[in-house]
């Protein structure tokens, strides 16, 4: 195996438990159990798996019942919903190719969705929101009817509502307001600057870092990061995706969360184990667990 390709080492540690507030375990090598194993030797004591479909959902709520320290999010991704409606030839995700099914069965998936929600489990309706990078306005109908109900299924079972919002800054944050916010919103993989983190801190919306918040480019994640009010700041790996530097380009895994906690700290200009208390008491509050 290339060094490119080896998953990375083991960091040192955190001296105070965090949560990784936003996981794919279903798409990274190896087992559940390696992976929550991993992730307890260095710190990483709770871990919220994310739906991104309904076969993900599903996964999700039954590995959150069957594993201490897990919790489970589900959701029809801001990509999935189009491709429900319109249908998937290309197979682009991963059922494969589909037929286009049109408004009834969108309304069918979120049908189970919603039955999904009410599981104790489950304490979040995640990952919804608008994705303007990889659907086009084809599919913007869809992506919004889609969104609107999540945030009513996340309302009316007193969850946590998680945001997907890429390239789609202003849309999410008007229908976040136009239907009313649950009382915990999570922004996942925040990637809003330092205004947009001034709008959601009033707002009182939580806003996850991911490993990007590392990456060189990524100043304007970091000025967000530190304007963002201790107290709403929680991080993610999205894991297998934006593995942290050094490591950028090889598979991430919530035992990584150390390097980016450390990152963070950095940019905030506090104590490791300040920050890691902090995150540890938001995401308890987030997820309500």
């Amino acid at each position: 195996m290339s060094s490119k390709s080896a998953p990375p080492p083991l960091p040192e540690p955190l001296r105070v438990a965090v949560a990784d507030s936003h996981t794919h375990l279903d798409m990274q090598e190896g087992t559940v159990e390696e992976a929550l194993a991993r992730a307890s030797a260095v710190g990483v004591t709770t871990v919220v798996q994310v739906g991104c479909d309904i076969k993900g959902s599903r996964w999700a709520a039954e590995t959150a019942a069957a594993h201490d320290g897990v919790w489970a999010a589900v959701a029809l991704h801001p990509n999935e919903a189009p491709r429900i409606v319109q249908g998937d030839p290309d197979g682009w995700s991963r059922q494969g190719a589909r037929e286009a099914g049109g408004d009834a069965a969108l309304d069918d998936a979120l049908a189970e969705i919603d039955r999904l929600a009410a599981l104790d489990q489950v304490r979040a309706v995640g990952e919804t929101g608008l994705d303007y990078f990889r659907t086009g306005p084809e599919g913007m109908a869809a992506q919004e009817r889609s969104f609107r109900a999540h945030i009513e299924i996340a309302k009316r079972h007193g969850k946590a509502l998680v945001i997907h919002d890429r390239e789609a800054h202003a849309d999410v944050l008007r229908i976040l307001a136009e239907e009313g916010a649950p009382e915990r919103t999570v922004f996942h993989c925040y990637s809003g600057d330092a205004e947009m983190a001034q709008v959601c801190a009033a707002a009182g919306y939580f806003m996850s870092f991911a490993g990007n918040v590392t990456f060189k480019n990524a100043q304007p994640l970091r000025d967000a990061l530190a304007a963002a009010p201790q107290e709403l700041v929680l991080v993610e790996t999205d894991a297998p995706f934006l593995t942290p530097a050094p490591y950028r380009g090889r598979p991430n895994a919530p035992y990584l969360i150390p390097v980016t906690v450390r990152a963070m700290a950095a940019v905030r200009g506090v104590e490791e184990d300040t920050l890691a208390a902090a995150i540890s008491a938001n995401t308890a509050n987030a997820f309500d667990y």
